[in-house]
């Protein structure tokens, strides 16, 4: 059996079993053919969490120097912006922008962290980013 498409109810229910005009005849009642469609349906929807599981999976089992290998850019990422808020602070133009980008960044970032010393490290990061939050609130409430 070749499924070419997920096209939902109406594709499951375009092949509904038609008695023929000779002998015997297998016919499906329609109770049980609209409960067969609606199983058809929910498993068609079950597909795209498998398939994120399986990506998920793959990710998880990926050797440790393509681990390490994305900790570090995603580090370097994290650094970038710290050292572009460094440079706003300075120049006094810090952007709303640049700070969610970095509470972005460590979110994302912190997802894949075991070590509890750069837990911290994410915490005094996140930590500078709300403090540069507040200031910026305060100097455009003033």
């Amino acid at each position: 059996m070749k499924v070419s498409s997920t096209g939902g109810v109406g594709a499951a229910g375009a092949s509904r079993a038609r008695p023929t005009g000779g002998g015997s005849s297998f016919a499906l009642p329609s109770v049980g053919a609209a409960g067969g469609v609606a199983g058809t349906a929910a498993a068609g929807g079950l597909a795209g969490v498998g398939s994120l599981d399986a990506l998920l999976a793959l990710q998880a089992n990926m050797d440790p120097t393509e681990r390490k290998r994305r900790a570090i850019r995603r580090a370097d990422d994290i650094l970038d912006i710290l050292d572009g808020l460094k440079i706003a602070v300075l120049d006094g133009e810090v952007s709303p922008g640049t700070i969610d980008k970095l509470k972005r960044a460590v979110r994302e970032h912190r997802e894949s962290v075991d070590d509890p010393k750069l837990q911290s490290l994410l915490n005094e990061i996140e930590t500078r980013a709300a403090v540069e939050e507040a200031k910026l609130a305060v100097m455009r409430g003033a």
